[in-house]
């Protein structure tokens, strides 16, 4: 495919997703972002690790193939300590970039023309040689595209551990900082986690903070980037009859839900370090929570989002112990590099309660969990009985409005309707929104693709605010200190099975009713 048909590809994407974004609310700001003058450096630090292989490279291809990354503008460094040559590093990602697209002459042409904008540096993170060799290849590129001094972009995406983020940025800040007073940027893209509690967390970002202003730092959460995390807004904002029902008086109560069916795979020495609350529930989970119970904002400016976000978690109640429940599946510790004695949660189930008009005695279930029974993410928002069932139908369950958000995107509301048939029988049924069905022409894009494009936007909406994490912590911190310390067990459980039983049992104490004898099944085509 020629860059020319690649270009025109990207203006008519009628049938794609962005094509249909580019008709909504967001037209303004793409048309503003691709107009941005200077070239564009993206620089991945750590570009040799699995996060950079895995996640990174492929986002950045996927934008280059539809035409978001322009070949004539924007140039890709990748920096690690491994030494290698220029195209030692092309072969070690090149198989995560074909996953899935087969050996077609279109890919193969777009894969040799993207390599061409890849640039290798090798260095330490804490020597000067390392980032005065990489500012002096930045610089060489973009004096090759003829930019005016000041105008130039440029993004470092840092796919490293946090405990060299300190480090790393303040030679970003002293070799590699472009001029910022002629139009041109430069952004940090940090990953979780960010700290292990509160005090960790305001140490970070108290360090990051002195080095660059907030609108320059990028927290991303992919969870974030989800497509179905991202409908959120959409969903409650713009529909009128969720509004009046989207309350304490209607719904009985709220499951965040992130089930896993492995164990930690060769991951255990790592996770072992941090558990499921702070992997998954402390971020993830309660991100999603946020865009669930938050207000309306008073527009889709970004800051005015995060602000509605932050005042939700700040009304979230100190979390009762009786309202956890913590497992750690059997053979977790048989893991090497886990310890014997480890008392770190691969399970855990936490009822938060926020006190607030909308949602005062509604309990918010957050329930996370590796080497289950199923893999899946999901919101269920379960509705309160109807008054006065004169169909006796209660006992078949309650209605209730899931949003699936991996695998198979979907979102379904559960009713009871009149089984078909000569007699006035009641069955649960659903209303079916599936993604793969309704949606047949247009692939989703990963969650790190929207991301890295919002961070070249400048659209921070979708990225953690530093007042927002710290509120996320101060949730957690004290049942955190709490288990560490070793005051609160973990109960076992065998893999492949729903988790502990007295999770279940927590759920009924909150008010979660299970529907027996029904199943959601997928739509196929």
């Amino acid at each position: 495919m020629s860059m020319e048909l690649r270009g025109l590809n990207s203006s008519s994407r009628n049938n794609s997703l962005e094509g249909n974004r580019s008709e909504s609310f967001s037209e303004d700001r793409d048309q503003e972002a691709i107009s941005e003058t200077g070239c564009l450096s993206i620089i991945v630090l750590g570009a040799s690790g699995d996060l950079a292989k895995k996640k990174t490279f492929p986002a950045l291809f996927n934008l280059f193939r539809q035409g978001f990354l322009q070949s004539n503008e924007v140039h890709i460094f990748g920096y690690a300590r491994t030494k290698i040559s220029d195209d030692e590093f092309r072969e070690r990602i090149q198989g995560f970039l074909s996953q899935g697209k087969g050996a077609s002459a279109e890919h193969t042409e777009d894969l040799l023309t993207f390599f061409q904008l890849i640039k290798y540096v090798n260095g330490s993170y804490d020597s000067e040689e390392g980032f005065l060799l990489l500012n002096k290849e930045i610089s060489e590129h973009e004096s090759s595209k003829n930019s005016e001094p000041g105008t130039a972009r440029r993004l470092f995406y840092l796919a490293l551990p946090p405990s060299v983020y300190p480090s790393v940025c303040k030679m970003i800040r002293r070799y590699c900082m472009n001029r910022s007073d002629l139009g041109g940027w430069t952004r940090i893209v940090v990953e979780k986690p960010f700290g292990k509690d509160l005090d960790s967390a305001e140490e970070l970002s108290t360090q990051l903070g002195e080095l660059f202003d907030e609108q320059q730092l990028y927290r991303i959460d992919h969870y974030l980037g989800k497509e179905l995390v991202q409908n959120l807004l959409v969903l409650r904002f713009a529909n009128r009859f969720f509004v009046p029902l989207w309350n304490r008086d209607n719904i009985d109560n709220v499951q965040i839900v992130f089930r896993e069916d492995f164990g930690t795979e060769g991951r255990g020495g790592y996770f072992d370090q941090y558990g499921i609350i702070r992997d998954i529930i402390q971020n993830h989970l309660l991100q999603v929570l946020c865009l669930v119970a938050m207000e309306k904002p008073v527009s889709l400016k970004p800051e005015h989002i995060r602000d509605e976000k932050v005042k939700v978690l700040q009304s979230v109640l100190p979390i009762k112990y009786e309202e956890v429940v913590l497992g750690q599946y059997e053979g977790y510790r048989d893991d090497p590099t886990v310890s014997d004695s480890s008392n770190t949660p691969t399970f855990a189930t936490v009822v938060l309660r926020i006190h607030n008009e909308r949602w005062e005695g509604v309990p918010f279930i957050l329930k996370a969990g590796k080497a289950l029974n199923s893999r899946k993410a999901e919101i269920r928002v379960q509705f309160k009985d109807v008054p006065g069932d004169i169909f006796k139908c209660k006992k078949q369950g309650r209605n209730e409005f899931v949003i699936r958000l991996q695998p198979s995107e979907a979102m379904y509301m559960k009713l009871t309707v009149k089984k078909p048939g000569l007699d006035m029988s009641t069955i649960q049924s659903e209303l079916d929104l599936s993604y793969g069905l309704r949606y047949q022409d247009v692939t989703i894009p990963e969650a790190y693709e929207r991301l890295i494009l919002d961070t070249i936007r400048g659209d921070q909406q979708h990225f953690v605010r530093r007042d927002e994490l710290k509120a996320a912590w101060e949730i957690f911190t004290p049942l955190l200190h709490s288990i560490d310390a070793g005051e609160l067990k973990p109960l076992s459980y065998p893999p492949g099975s729903r988790g502990p039983a007295e999770a279940d049992e927590l759920l009924a104490r909150a008010g979660y009713v299970q529907t027996h004898g029904y199943i959601w099944i997928p739509p196929t085509l």
